[in-house]
């Protein structure tokens, strides 16, 4: 299961999002599961909603130490079975571009 997210404070002090967002992209790189971060959506790779989910909330609560709204975007891929899809995809793509 793959799940990207998009979190960020609404509503601070500063016009600059950064620290808020490294709060949050430090959750997701100690929680130990493969992910991925863009300028955009950070992505998270696990089998366990629960643990996924998990991950989720407490990068919210990191960025909700920064600021009184916080907005979240997210959006998953449900696919059982199937491992190391946060590569695998993209290499997919990739073999049709080359």
């Amino acid at each position: 299961m793959l799940v990207a997210f998009s979190v960020s404070p609404l509503g601070g002090e500063s016009d600059s999002v950064a620290e808020a967002v490294a709060d949050a992209v430090r959750v997701v790189r100690e929680s130990g599961l493969p992910n991925e971060t863009t300028s955009m959506f950070t992505t998270i790779e696990g089998d366990d909603w629960d643990e996924l989910m998990d991950v989720v909330k407490r990068a919210v609560q990191a960025v909700q130490a920064h600021a009184p709204r916080v907005s979240l975007v997210l959006k998953a891929d449900i696919r059982p079975g199937h491992t190391d899809q946060l590569h695998a995809k993209v290499e997919r793509v990739e073999k049709f571009l080359s």
